[in-house]
């Protein structure tokens, strides 16, 4: 009988109302009462005379513990049952409320011969064709409604007879609809059971369902109610909802209130002094009452720095900014602030600015949030990210030995090495690319002779960039240098160089896609630093500049940013183009020295989708900066087309024939120039004297050449060699593509396949062995026996030995 029993033990309870008639014996007096428990506490607890009570994930950490201090020992199987209780409580220690401490007794567990193979076949269940049906019928009623303006998804379902493993259930949907806070009720065997998961602390579910009669944690509850229809329950749920849930804190509540805006048709004098009579750092820029952008203290004063006091705000302005309505919640602030890396931010209300919130506003708030014994966790939320595994899989093992031997030898010169820029991106991107850039905090210079030096390998010096060059044994470079910091005496000058951390050496870098680091040294090896969102940048595929003045501090990133979103498909930030627009609209283009625009023309022109770069150029209006000619019209269009045709058909011939494809552009573009202005072009961009050959080959020959072949009746292989055989390839190329005549390329087809590499066998040697005396004759006499060769009269050695004597020696006689 009930009056019998002497000692009750509570494990994983403490709730009276959860018991049922052992309740009774909890207040009999008569009866030890032992519990283990590791739920939150509340208002139903009993009192035991013994008490183990943990804020674990589960309570069988909690008696792992007690059985590691008595140094019990258990078998196997029990091990192994413990281990499902851990993973059945944590959610296969997923859940929030999941610690330490349940991570801690997995382990012990495991040591102690818990299998995970039957774990994994118990506690991973299939979902049967039933829980598919009611799962479904979840998610078809789930309403998400805003409750203290928390949003709480609420769902319910009525089945005759009871499934097991709802909560499991409700627990899916909670994944598959991202919820942050879930309340599920289903009718069942006459019974309503709740089930309610949070992740917010706005929401606390154990307190909730505790209204129920029901238990559990503030991330996990659930309960059981006899007493009402399941329209009553849901009713009653709505209640207890408003009454419990705290509401949330919104911008209105944090923000600072009245604040000053500038119009955008200031001047950045007039902001500047704004700033300085305020003693703020960011000013909202409005049209009429309206916010259209932001202006900062860093570009007003960069851009006086350029001697642009006079410009207008709305010229420099960020125009991509994220604001908030006065009622939008703290975690959207915290979105914006945090995640997005908005140092201000702007509180509107229909168009209006009516107040800001500074990163030094939310920072405060959190502070007074989080109690002090958490301000540790606070302080570590931020989470480094490893790249340590994507290196292993998308590097060869040559290469990441390579890292580690960089990073190694760094340390133990007291610098940290790390691997930089488009290297980085591009194993993001998964492009192959092994041109290694390696930054080192500390003396760059120092470094790169220590290594090359332990290698053996050569290494070239640039003292006054503080950069070095590293050869390896297959001709690879690895560019190395001192972090540094690069400031501009005035728009589109070299840049001046101090030394600096490797935070202000990427933000001195063109694009935020560009700015990723990785460090090297072996106790953080792989670990991923990106300060300017150059990670969701590369998801949503947008090219950025790190700051206003970019393109003013070097226009020559125009040309970049044009290169880049074309070959990896990508998109100009809206900021982006409308700087671009306006360095364009300066002509800040022309500042630039014509060599540094050939060297990023070349570069854009070596790209794969040339086209689409020069259409890019012409949208832009900087085809029309290189020279006024240049028109970007049905005529370029097409002939831009047949190159690409034309060198696709000439790669597939695999000859070995070396040739530079942006130069056969580089023609096409410059077509329209005289001869005369294209070597003046020429000498502007300092070209190298073989390609001023070569251009003004295509420009004086081309034309003849075509001529010569669009009026000939029939050209003789050797009449063809002749005319072509002079041309570097790449003109031939560009004058395949111009023509439009197909008998005029089917001579080009036939020279590349059958002529171009035609040769003899007889040497000066072989007429010297003939009694030849050498001269000019000597010249004479190969060349014509080569257009014998051409045109198919004669073939091998000996056949060029009969044709010399019987040409020349007879002559001689």
């Amino acid at each position: 009988t009930m009056a019998a029993v002497r000692r009750l033990i509570l494990v994983d309870i403490r709730q009276a109302s959860r018991i049922g008639k052992f309740a009774a014996l909890c207040s009999s007096g008569s009866c030890e009462v032992h519990i283990f428990d590791h739920h939150p506490p509340s208002d139903d607890d009993i009192r035991g005379s013994y008490e183990v009570i943990k804020p674990y994930g589960s309570t069988t950490a909690l008696l792992c513990e007690i059985l590691q201090e008595k140094m019990v020992e258990i078998t196997p199987e029990e091990a192994t049952v413990m281990m499902l209780g851990i993973y059945e409580d944590t959610g296969n220690l997923t859940f929030s409320s999941t610690t330490q401490q349940d991570y801690h007794a997995a382990a012990y567990l495991l040591s102690q011969g818990a299998n995970l193979n039957v774990v994994a076949d118990m506690a991973i269940k299939e979902l049967t064709a039933d829980q598919v049906s009611l799962l479904n019928e979840l998610i078809e009623n789930a309403v998400v409604r805003s409750i203290n303006n928390v949003e709480v998804m609420i769902t319910k379902v009525s089945t005759e007879s009871y499934l097991s493993d709802f909560a499991v259930l409700v627990h899916k949907l909670k994944n598959i609809e991202n919820a942050d806070a879930l309340f599920a009720l289903a009718c069942m065997d006459d019974r309503v059971y709740i089930v309610g998961r949070s992740r917010i602390k706005e929401v606390n579910a154990g307190e909730i369902l505790a209204e129920f009669s029901g238990g559990g944690h503030a991330t996990a509850a659930s309960a059981t109610v006899h007493t009402m229809t399941l329209a009553q329950a849901e009713q009653r749920l709505l209640e207890v909802l408003h009454q419990k849930i705290r509401p949330i804190r919104t911008a209105r509540d944090v923000m600072t209130t009245p604040i000053k805006t500038i119009d955008a048709n200031a001047s950045l004098d007039y902001a500047s002094g704004l700033l300085t009579r305020y003693n703020i750092n960011v000013l909202p820029v409005t049209k009429g009452k309206t916010v259209v952008g932001l202006i900062s203290r860093q570009i007003i004063e960069k851009a006086k720095y350029h001697g642009l006091s006079t410009a207008l705000v709305r010229d420099y302005m960020t125009s991509e900014f994220a604001s908030v309505h006065p009622s939008s919640s703290l975690s959207e602030v915290k979105h914006h602030i945090i995640n997005g890396n908005q140092r201000f931010l702007p509180v509107v209300s229909g168009k209006s600015v009516v107040g800001a919130i500074t990163r030094t506003d939310l920072l405060r708030v959190l502070h007074l949030e989080v109690p002090e014994q958490n301000q540790a966790a606070v302080r570590q939320e931020s989470k480094k990210l490893s790249m340590k595994t994507l290196l292993a899989e998308r590097l060869p093992r040559s290469v990441v030995a390579l890292l580690k031997d960089i990073g190694a030898i760094a340390a133990a010169m007291g610098y940290t090495a790390y691997a930089v820029g488009g290297f980085v991106r591009d194993i993001l991107l998964r492009y192959e690319n092994y041109d290694i850039d390696i930054v080192i905090e500390g003396n760059g210079i120092a470094f790169a002779k220590r290594f090359a030096k332990e290698r053996g390998l050569p290494c070239k010096v640039y003292q006054k960039f503080g950069t070095a060059v590293i050869t390896q044994p297959d001709g690879s470079k690895i560019d190395i240098a001192s972090s540094r910091f690069e400031y501009y005496e005035k728009p589109a000058a070299l840049p001046k160089v101090e030394w600096s951390s490797i935070k202000h050496d990427l933000y001195r870098r063109d694009f935020t896609i560009n700015t990723l680091a990785v460090r090297l040294d072996p106790e953080r090896f792989g670990e991923l630093l990106d300060f300017f969102g150059a990670r969701r940048d590369l998801k949503e595929k947008t090219i950025r500049v790190l700051h206003n003045l970019s393109f003013v501090e070097d226009p020559s990133r125009i040309y970049r940013a044009v290169r880049f979103e074309q070959r990896f498909d990508f998109h100009l930030s809206k900021l982006t183009l409308q700087l671009i627009n306006h360095a364009v609209k300066m002509d800040l283009l022309r500042n630039l020295s014509g060599k540094r625009i050939f060297s990023e023309l070349s570069l854009l022109l070596s790209e794969e989708k040339i086209p689409g770069i020069i259409k890019r150029l012409h949208e832009l209006k900087i085809l029309s900066s290189l020279h006024p000619s240049i028109q970007y019209d049905q005529p370029l269009k097409s002939l831009l087309k047949n190159i690409a045709e034309v060198l696709s058909w000439f790669r597939l011939l695999y000859l070995d024939k070396r040739y530079e494809t942006w130069f056969v552009y580089f023609l096409a573009l410059f077509d329209r120039v005289s001869a005369d202005e294209a070597v003046a072009l020429c000498k502007k961009f300092s070209v190298r004297k073989k390609y001023v050959q070569a251009i003004t080959a295509a420009k004086t020959e081309g034309n003849a050449v075509l001529y010569r072949m669009a009026r000939a009746t029939r050209l003789s292989n050797a009449e063809l060699y002749t005319l072509l055989h002079g041309l570097p390839i790449e003109v031939c190329l560009f004058l395949m593509a111009k023509t439009n005549r197909a008998a005029t390329k089917k001579y080009f087809s036939h020279y590349f396949t059958k002529l171009s590499s035609a040769t003899i066998h007889v040497t000066g040697d072989d007429l010297i062995r003939l009694g030849i005396p050498p001269g000019r004759i000597y010249k004479k006499i190969l060349n014509n026996v080569l257009q014998e060769v051409l045109n198919g009269n004669i073939r091998g050695k000996q056949e060029e030995l009969n044709f010399i004597r019987q040409t020349y020696l007879k002559h001689t006689a």
